[in-house]
């Protein structure tokens, strides 16, 4: 009844290029960077029933094949052909890429080749102050440096991120710091730190937002599992200042991400990561986000990294989801059929296009 034929992935990462062992899938699929408890497995989660359903069909098997056959199968075909078949059976026309993880994963191009796509840069903020750190050996290089830098990406990228709310929720405050704390906080980091050494200093990824927010790009805050709700005063500070805020991720706190962009012109949220994680509860969780949220306020992210088959069954239980809670309320009467269409598709991919400038 609801036909999302095309969707735009506006977050996520690339696919590994290495084959992958049983272990090894099992960490990417765990999201947890390491193995299950021993006597476990990740493919018994909500995820990992998914892959099973969805997956193997697009390799040749049957669903819900044992995980050992599903990974034959997957090592026969070779990584490039396993990764092009499950990419290009999404539906997903434009990914928009973070580029700031470790890994052999696919780039940006690689991406789009592989799924037969286009695909975007999304700049890590993070990332990009400390390879700007790496070159700079004063402090007022390095903030110079910094703020061309960050300009710089904007110009070139499509959106920016940030996981300065998951390294230090002070980061995240309603006012900029000052400039003599910038400096401060920039010799101590700079004067302490090997090449390659992560910010986590509060003031400088306070500094960092507050250069993103200046350049006009919407910015991408990673939340994680954590409440949103703190971040309340910066959204109120950085309203009406041209830069839209999208928070990613959120479960279990969709609601308060929800009720956010309710709140703010400029505040956005994603649908997606949480509906993968929750498999075949995946409805439930999308109709309490559409209680709180103007329906253009959302917008679809599978969040995958790694393995491609995070981006199918992030695609497939989307729209599972959506069919199945508007498909409803058009069954109960409580919608008509092309208004459902029509928001669908909003959350899918025109909202993402209106608010990154994407064509199509």
């Amino acid at each position: 009844m609801i036909d999302t034929p095309s969707l735009v992935d506006q977050y996520c990462h690339g696919v590994l290029r290495t084959e992958l062992g049983l272990g090894t899938f099992e960490a990417h699929l765990g999201g947890t960077g390491g193995p299950p408890a021993p006597g476990t497995t990740f493919f018994d989660t909500q995820t990992g029933f998914a892959v099973r359903r969805w997956c193997p069909p697009l390799l040749g098997l049957e669903p819900h094949c044992p995980p050992a056959r599903y990974l034959a199968r997957r090592r026969e075909l070779g990584v490039l052909e396993s990764g092009r078949r499950l990419l290009r059976a999404t539906g997903i026309s434009t990914y928009l890429v973070d580029t700031g993880l470790p890994g052999d994963l696919t780039s940006v191009p690689e991406t789009a080749a592989a799924g037969m796509a286009d695909a975007h840069e999304i700049v890590r903020l993070e990332l990009l102050a400390e390879q700007v750190a790496d070159t700079s050996g004063t402090v007022d290089a390095f903030l110079a440096n910094l703020a061309e830098a960050v300009h710089g990406a904007a110009d070139s990228a499509v959106a920016l991120t940030s996981v300065a709310a998951l390294r230090h929720c002070a980061s995240v405050a309603p006012e900029p710091p000052g400039p003599g704390e910038v400096r401060g906080a920039a010799g101590r980091w700079l004067d302490g730190r090997t090449v390659g050494g992560r910010l986590t200093d509060p003031v400088l990824l306070g500094h960092l937002l507050w250069i993103a927010v200046a350049a006009g790009r919407p910015l991408q805050i990673h939340v994680g599992v954590g409440d949103p709700l703190p971040l309340t005063g910066f959204a109120a500070a950085t309203a009406g200042l041209g830069t839209d805020l999208v928070l990613l991720h959120g479960y279990p706190y969709h609601r308060h991400a929800a009720h956010l962009a309710s709140v703010f012109p400029h505040v956005y949220a994603d649908v997606g990561p949480a509906l993968a994680r929750t498999g075949a509860g995946a409805a439930a969780v999308l109709a309490e986000t559409l209680e709180h949220a103007p329906f253009g306020k959302l917008l679809f992210a599978s969040g995958s990294r790694g393995l491609p088959e995070l981006h199918v069954v992030g695609a497939r239980i989307f729209r599972e989801a959506l069919e199945r809670v508007l498909g409803g309320w058009v069954r109960d009467g409580a919608w008509s059929r092309a208004d459902a269409q029509r928001v669908a598709g909003m959350i899918a991919a025109g909202n993402a296009r209106r608010v990154y400038g994407l064509a199509g």
